[in-house]
């Protein structure tokens, strides 16, 4: 799979941080149901990679990604356990290459013009821009199109239900990353109704 290919499935990648195992599933399959398959799990809890092992096996329509994957053994742990991709929160070339040589496609983390250029030189040209918001937001993103128009982004970090949609507008932008999706308070409550609803609400959600 090409991590370009996660922008086709919907206009949001939720980023989800699981702290209890049994939430994992019916989170899963509430956003699912809403129609978000593409799930970012980030590597933020203990019990992080038996969720993301414990999504791939039981709801077949997910595609499971690991988040704030940091090094080569994050990357390799992430595919162990099922994972179909991998999303750091900064880049590292070394990191690169190895996701690239165990077949885990990557989706790496950016906030200046030269981690996009060492990106590109190993071969990423669809990007994570983190964090979005506090490294510059929409004026950041209009910047960067200017010197590098073959590269696109998935801005992550900051950005809500109602500013998504400017971010979608932008023509470098193909999908955005954000947290609203699962709420910590519905989570806590065991309110999957509520984040099948949220993950419905992303359909409006259009590029321009």
């Amino acid at each position: 799979m090409n991590t370009l290919e996660l922008a086709s499935h919907g206009p949001v990648i939720p980023v989800i941080v699981i702290n209890r195992l049994d939430d994992a599933v019916p989170m899963a399959q509430a956003l699912v149901e809403g129609g978000v398959k593409v799930l970012e799990v980030t590597l933020r809890t203990p019990v992080a990679l038996r969720a993301m092992e414990a999504i791939a096996k039981a709801v077949p329509d997910a595609i499971v990604g690991a988040g704030t994957v940091r090094n080569v053994a994050d990357a390799q742990a992430a595919k162990d356990v099922g994972c179909r991709f991998a999303v750091s929160p900064g880049y590292l070339s070394e990191v690169g290459v190895a996701c690239r040589s165990i077949g885990l496609p990557l989706l790496p983390g950016v906030a200046t013009g030269s981690e996009v250029m060492q990106a590109n030189l190993d071969g990423y040209h669809f990007l994570k821009f983190f964090p979005a918001t506090a490294a510059g937001g929409i004026p950041m993103l209009k910047a960067l199109a200017g010197p590098f128009p073959d590269v696109v982004f998935c801005p992550t970090g900051g950005i809500t239900a109602q500013t998504a949609g400017q971010f979608l507008a932008l023509p470098n932008v193909r999908v955005c990353g954000g947290s609203w999706l699962t709420p910590h308070d519905a989570v806590e409550a065991k309110d999957w109704a509520r984040i099948t609803r949220l993950a419905r609400e992303t359909a409006q959600l259009r590029s321009a």
